[in-house]
Parts: structure tokens; sequence; C-alpha cells
């Protein structure tokens, strides 16, 4: 019995020693070292009675002391949650189905046959089945003007304006819904168009243009050049670029450009690459190029790499045919308009601080559309239904 009383004062001035702060850890440490011999060697005189005393009240104060200096994980809150279109990567083909109701639309009703649009993905391809092959990555987006009626409430403006440059205009068309909506399928992308359209109430589409593009030259525009070449790589920074946060909505741009093919087909290689800011073959960046290069434009300034005001993940691709028109359609999503607003605006050389230089990549292009939509968030969305 003196043995065991021994033993547990031991056992006390342990328990004593592991009260400690982070500090005190080490020394608590050390101290184990010291007492857990005479505790085993009292354990041993006084039977396997104590064993289990000094195992479990060792075990307990290591695990306390432990967990007095191991820091509780900290994790970034996620964004509430995007549309599928807004920052995944791209696919073979897209679908760009851009929408004009008329005056007498039931717009609740349009808004119920948006929210219902993954459904109709469901549809085309079963979920259960599908593979990179055909799935579909689809959203919607909607024009200022239904979007207020559906009850929606934007944090920001996102009316979009007519500007006009040395070197063209940049017509504001506007539009209702918009479809966006990728896959390495065309034909389930036809079928997706077919259906939405469909879901919507009866007599409610004033006009309707849907454009399917396509992968050119492994990532090239039709131009020859390489398309999105600064666009933010991995998803968590397209998420961070393109989403806003405490919505998981997106503000886009999206604009129809029908390219020059035969000035495209015969200008020199090195006059193109002066007006865009990049040589054709690879995508290097000029050192020397002029402030009214492509380059420069976007980026705000003519130094090689300049750092750019503002980014977008871009979403663009070529479309059209060899006996009529073709060109690029231009998409673009960010968490906020004012990132399109600088760019429009240093097209045509416009807005605060406007220094009235176009940009030369409208020497080879013309652009015939424009506008911009809010793809508000999945939990905003599905409260349309």
């Amino acid at each position: 019995m003196a043995a065991l009383r021994g033993s547990v004062r031991q056992l006390g001035k342990l328990n004593s020693t592991f009260s400690c702060s982070r500090r005190g850890l080490t020394t608590g440490r050390s101290t184990i070292s010291r007492f857990s011999k005479p505790l085993l060697i009292g354990g041993l005189a006084a039977g396997t009675g104590l064993g289990w005393l000094y195992k479990d009240s060792f075990k307990t104060t290591v695990d306390e002391a432990i967990s007095a200096v191991t820091p509780t994980p900290v994790f970034a809150a996620e964004p509430p949650a995007s549309q599928p279109s807004v920052f995944s990567q791209g696919k073979d083909h897209a679908l760009y189905l851009w929408i004009h109701l008329k005056p007498t639309a039931n717009v609740k009703e349009v808004g119920r046959a948006c929210a219902k649009l993954q459904s109709l993905v469901d549809k085309v391809t079963d979920p259960k089945m599908s593979d990179e092959s055909d799935e579909i990555w689809a959203g919607v987006g909607f024009g200022p003007n239904i979007y207020k009626q559906l009850g929606g409430n934007p944090k920001e403006n996102y009316t979009y304006a007519y500007r006009k440059g040395s070197l063209g205009e940049m017509p504001s068309s506007g539009g209702d819904v918009f479809i966006h909506a990728k896959c390495n399928t065309v034909s389930k992308l036809f079928e997706l168009s077919q259906l939405f359209l469909n879901s919507l109430p009866a007599g409610s589409v004033d006009n309707a243009e849907d454009i399917f593009s396509f992968v050119y030259q492994n990532g090239r525009d039709l131009s020859g050049f390489i398309d999105g070449t600064e666009n933010p790589a991995d998803d968590d920074s397209r998420q961070k670029v393109a989403v806003e946060k405490d919505t998981g909505g997106s503000y886009v741009i999206t604009q129809k450009w029908i390219h020059d093919l035969k000035l495209i087909s015969y200008e020199k290689d090195k006059t193109m690459e002066g007006w865009v800011g990049r040589t054709r073959a690879d995508s290097i960046e000029l050192k020397k190029k002029s402030n009214s290069s492509h380059v420069a434009r976007m980026t705000g300034g003519t130094n090689f790499e300049q750092k750019k005001a503002f980014e977008m993940v871009r979403q663009s691709m070529p479309f059209g045919n060899v006996t009529g028109e073709a060109g690029l359609f231009f998409i673009g999503y960010t968490a906020s308009p004012e990132n399109l607003n600088f760019m429009l605006d240093r097209m045509v050389g416009a807005g605060s601080g406007g220094d009235g230089v176009s940009d030369d990549i409208m020497r080879l292009t013309k652009n015939v559309k424009g506008t911009y939509w809010y793809f508000p968030g999945v939990a905003e969305l599905r409260k349309m239904a």
C-alpha cells in the first residue's frame, strides 16, 4: 500500500506538470522522462492495478498537452455555388443562345423555365451514364430588365453602354435570357437548345439566335493567334476572378465578332503581330509594342508584361462557316462589371481618362453585337422555380 500511495503521489506531480501553457510543453515532456521509470517500477511493485491507471492518465495528459498547442484549423469560407458554366474549363464545342422576349411574355414563367435548365441538361445526357465525351456544363444569365422583374437585386449596375471609336463601333444589343453550354458533342448542345426554347411559355420569344462554336487548331482564333493566353489556368484562380464572393453570381459579357478572313489571309504576320502585341506562332508578348496594340489596350500600358488592372475568365471560341460569316464569339465572366467596362472603354479610348486611341484588333474584325448578363448563383436561381 505504501508503494501504491507513493506512485499515486508521483502521478499527481505528472498531472500537475502537464497543466501547462504552450511554452511549458517541452518542460512537461522532460518531466515525463524523469517520472516514467519510477512510476513503472511503482506500478509493478503494486501489481497490475496501477498499470491501467498510469496508462490512461499518461494518455490523457499527453493528449491534453498536444491539444493545447495544436492550432485549430481555419478554412476560408467557400463562396456560394455558381452555375456550371461560370469558371469550368472549356469543351470542344459551345452553345450561345441569345434570346429577346416579347413585352407580353410572362416573366415569372420564363424564370421558372430557366431555373429548370439543369433538368433539361440531365434529360439530354443522363448524369448516371455520362462521361467527358457527352457531359454538358450549362448556365443561364439574365439581362438587367428581366432580372429586375424576376425580383433580382444585383449588387452592381451592369448596363452595357454603346461605344464607338475611330476603328468601329461596339453596339449595345440588349437581350433578356442567355444560355451558355459546353460539351464535346455538338449534337447534344443542339438538342439542349431545342428543349430550352420549347420549355419557354408559348409565344414569349420575340427573336433568338443560337450559335455553335468549335475548337480551332488546338485553341487558336480564326486569325491564327492563340486565344486566351492570359486566362487564369487553375479552377481556384478562375473562381476568384469570375465569381462574386457572397452571392456565387457572375457578370458576363457576350460579343459577336465577324472577322475579315480575306485580310487575315494576305496580311503579313509582322503587321498583325503589331496590332495584337504578340507573336502569331507562339503567342510571345512583344517587348516593344504600340499603345494601340490589343495587349497594351487590355493591360493598360505598353510595358513588357504590364500588370493587368483587371481580369476575366474568357470562354471565347470561333464560330461560323466558310461560305458565310465567321469569327469569334467573345464571352467572359467576372466578379464585377467594372472589369468589363475598363476593357471596353480601352478598346475605343473612351471612359474616364480616355485617350481616344482605338484597339488595333478592330482592324481585322468587326463587332456586330454585344451586351452584359448576370448569371445568378445556384441558390438564387432555384428560388425562381
